[in-house]
This record gives C-alpha cells, sequence and structure tokens, in this order.
C-alpha cells in the first residue's frame, strides 16, 4: 500500500523490516523493494532483490515476467549513465510547474508558446476524479515566451471553450501554432467516452470549441491522442483497437484529399510493442518520430525513444540515453524547430511535485543526428496570409508550392481556411508559387535565413487578382 502511495521510504522501511524478521517472507517483497531501489537508483541493490525473486517457487507467471523486463531496465541504466549525453536538464520552476502533475509540454515551432496538462485545480472549488484515482481532472495550460528574454511568462488556463469538467489533455500543438490536439474522456458525452481525439483551432485569437478528429482516427476504442505531420497531411495516434502488438500502439494515416483518408496503418513490430507506445512527437523534419514506451529497452517504466523514417521505412528505436531518460517516469518531450532546446515531462528527483516539465539545453548535442554532430542550424520558417486582392479576405485552398533553388527539393502545402501558409525549411534560396483557380499565379524568389542563435521566421503576405 505505501509503495503504490508512493510512500517509498515508509515502503522501503517496512519491507526491510520483514526481511529481517523472515528471510522466507513472502516472495513479492523482494520485487517491491527491487522496484524502490530502482527508482533510487542503486541498480547493484535492484538487480540482487530481482534476481532472488526470479529464483523463488513464486507461480505468478506474469510478475516473473516483469522482473525479466525490470533486470533488463536495471541493466540499460547501469550502461547508460556510464556515458550520460553532453545535455543540461532543467526544471522550469514555479511559473510552469506546481507540486501537481504538470506533463505532456507542447511547443509551436517558432517558440513562442508553451502548452501543456496539469492536474491542478482551477479553483477551490475544482472537480476531482472520484470514480478515477481520486485527483483533480486534467487541464490545459498555456504560457508565452517573453520577446526579449525568451522565458516562459507564468501559465494559465487556455480558454474556458477547451477546458471542461472532465478530462481535457493536450497531446500537441501544430507547428504553426493554429490547431491543439486534445484526449478527452468524459463519461457524460458519447463523443468522448472512453478516450478519444479532438482538434480545438484557433480563430481571431480564441480557441473554439474542440471538435472530434472521427474517423478514422477515432474508434470504438481507446484512442490517447495524436500530432500532425508539418506538412499537415499525416497524422499519427495512438490506440487500443486490434491489429496491434501490445496495450497502446502507434498508428498513422494519411490524408487523400481536406475530406478523404486514407487506411489507419500500425507503424510495425519495428515501432510497437508488446508493451504500451505513447506520447508521441513528430520532429520539425518531418521523419523523426520522438514516442515513449515502458518496455525492456528502457531505464525504468517510461523512456523517450526515436525512430528515423529512411526509404519508407521506421528505423529500430533508439533510447534517447541519460540524463533525458532516467530510472523515473518519463512523459513526452517535444523539439524546438532550430533543435537548441527541448521540453520533457518527468517524475524524477528534485521535482515541485509529481510530474514536472524540463527544459533540455540541445546546443553540445544534436538530437536529430545519428552520431549527436551538428551539421547545420536547424529548420526556418516561411509563414503568411494570402488575401482577395479587392476584399481582402483570406483565400483557403490556394496551392502553395516552394522550391530549393540549390538542391532543387520541392515542398507543398495548401492555405487554410483564414488563408495561412506555413513552411518549416531549411535556410537558402526558393521560388515561391501560388496558385488558385480563378486568379493570377504569383511566383516570387525567397531567400530565408538560418541563425545558430533561435528559429528565423519570414512572414511573406500576398495579394491575389483575378
Amino acid at each position: 500500500c505505501y509503495f503504490n502511495l508512493q510512500q517509498l521510504s515508509n515502503a522501503k522501511e517496512t519491507l526491510l523490516k520483514a526481511t529481517e524478521i523472515n528471510m522466507g517472507v513472502k516472495p513479492e517483497t523482494h520485487l517491491v523493494l527491487g522496484k524502490i531501489y530502482q527508482l533510487e537508483e542503486n541498480f547493484d541493490k535492484a538487480v540482487e532483490e530481482f534476481n532472488i525473486y526470479q529464483a523463488s517457487p513464486a507461480d505468478d507467471k506474469e510478475a516473473k515476467e516483469d522482473a525479466g523486463v525490470l533486470l533488463s531496465q536495471c541493466k540499460n541504466a547501469q550502461d547508460l549513465m556510464q556515458k550520460p549525453l553532453d545535455v543540461t536538464v532543467t526544471n522550469l520552476g514555479e511559473g510552469i510547474n506546481s507540486k501537481f502533475d504538470d506533463k505532456n509540454p507542447c511547443i509551436t515551432a517558432d517558440g513562442s508558446q508553451l502548452i501543456f496538462t496539469t492536474r491542478r485545480p482551477e479553483t477551490t472549488s475544482s472537480a476531482i476524479d472520484i470514480e478515477g484515482d481520486g485527483k483533480y481532472f486534467e487541464n490545459i495550460y498555456i504560457a508565452s515566451a517573453d520577446s526579449g528574454s525568451r522565458e516562459f511568462t507564468k501559465a494559465g488556463g487556455v480558454s474556458k471553450s477547451v477546458n471542461t469538467p472532465a478530462h481535457d489533455a493536450c497531446t500537441s500543438i501544430s507547428p504553426d501554432g493554429k490547431q491543439i490536439f486534445i484526449y478527452k474522456n468524459d463519461a457524460s458525452s458519447k463523443a468522448s467516452r472512453g478516450g478519444n481525439v479532438f482538434v480545438s483551432k484557433i480563430t481571431n485569437g480564441k480557441w473554439r470549441v474542440p471538435e472530434s478528429l472521427g474517423k478514422p482516427v477515432n474508434s470504438t476504442y481507446w484512442e490517447g491522442g495524436a500530432c500532425v505531420s508539418p506538412d499537415g497531411k499525416t497524422y499519427f495516434f495512438t490506440s487500443e483497437r486490434e491489429g496491434g502488438f501490445g496495450n497502446s500502439d502507434i498508428w498513422m494515416v494519411k490524408k487523400i484529399n481536406k475530406k478523404e483518408w486514407g487506411k489507419p496503418e500500425n507503424l510495425g513490430a519495428e515501432v510497437n510493442s508488446a508493451y504500451d507506445e505513447a506520447g508521441m512527437f513528430l520532429a520539425p523534419d518531418g521523419k523523426t518520430l520522438f514516442f515513449c514506451s515502458n518496455g525492456p529497452g528502457s531505464m525504468g517504466s517510461y523512456d523517450v525513444f526515436k525512430t528515423v523514417l529512411e526509404n519508407g521505412k521506421w528505423s529500430k528505436p533508439v533510447n534517447l540515453g541519460y540524463p533525458i531518460n532516467t530510472a523515473a517516469r518519463e512523459g513526452q518531450l517535444t523539439v524546438s524547430a532550430d533543435a537548441r532546446y527541448a521540453f520533457l515531462s518527468s517524475n524524477r528527483k528534485g521535482g515541485l511535485g509529481e510530474s514536472d516539465i524540463y527544459k533540455i539545453d540541445l546546443k553540445d548535442y544534436a538530437i536529430l543526428e545519428k552520431d549527436g554532430k551538428r551539421t547545420g542550424n536547424g529548420l526556418s520558417i516561411l509563414k503568411g496570409t494570402l488575401r482577395e486582392g479587392f476584399e481582402g479576405y483570406g483565400i483557403a485552398d490556394a496551392d502553395v508550392t516552394v522550391k530549393n533553388e540549390t538542391t532543387g527539393e520541392t515542398f507543398n502545402a495548401q492555405s487554410s481556411d483564414n488563408g495561412e501558409y506555413f513552411f518549416m525549411l531549411k535556410g537558402g534560396k526558393y521560388l515561391l508559387t501560388i496558385k488558385k483557380k480563378g486568379y493570377q499565379d504569383i511566383s516570387e524568389t525567397v531567400e530565408l535565413g538560418a541563425s545558430e542563435k533561435e528559429t528565423v521566421v519570414l512572414e511573406k503576405g500576398y495579394l491575389l487578382k483575378k
């Protein structure tokens, strides 16, 4: 009971007292003691206790398998902690974190906004999940970066149109900052009962009431969250639907057009396991997927892994290593467009409460590269609004193409309902072309800069004439 209540010192004292009185205590005593030593990063003692449990006559097959996973995690931790990454991990402090659970950090591509999930009470009368774990319901908070210091201001609730009396958790924000993908679970709502993914879009500076993503992302099974590719054409989501390899798997689905979707595809056995995969984030490069897993490849509980789409296949996931991961529970990780910093949630030692949100300084470690060595300045942003030349309203569904004049690489996008377009690209010269039926084509060369200190943003608006 002490262990399940996270009162580890009381649990450890009681278990040790039991072993002193009688070496023939229930074998589970050693299993729980090992878990405590693992959380304390005393891996030698943890391995000793897990081995005692595995050698015991206990006939709990599932627990014996768990002990094998825990042993593997301890050995991973010992190996990874001997070769720490050249990164600095810093708690974001009281302006963002609280004594309650703070997790799922998501940042816009330009780094101007941080959105996350919290279980703090908004008021003294905030509702408690009585049928669940007895904690306050989840809500979504937002903080803006100061234009000078780039530090985040004190966080507050995102909007009453988004946060409800039930569970509302952000799972990602689109790179342009215009859409929040939300996990909702409300027993009184048919659309979200059991856990489904919703999206809230911003219009005229206000977040709209979230709408269900619908089929084929949502199903009669549990869906835990989604994220979108930088070009807006592919959704990645977690689901417990049939056809997976474990409990929660990562799936992807591609847009055929504005109204049609393809068939959801499981990312396959190379990425998904017999354990739980969760907390996805697709990096600004559009090919590196970060996710969490609690299998034998972690250092303990959930760790962050990365897989890369290479020649149409996802690579074997790699543990990000220490001190990004620890023996504690790490949650979702998100990386800035310039790949100079990342944000992570973790319930590691030294936090303000349960899980806290941490900033990771990546200036000396290229997280997107195989060898960790930086080869460039990350990505810059090209964005703008297309307006009708006479009336001035935003033009939706215009085709926007940019072609790198050096490499010949071509990127495509369509303008949003408000006429906005958005690209994340490497610095260089690009030929930008805009086409919309009934309007004259526009073609212009633009030069997109790059910087080692911050994400470069170039904003180009255009008037389309008939």
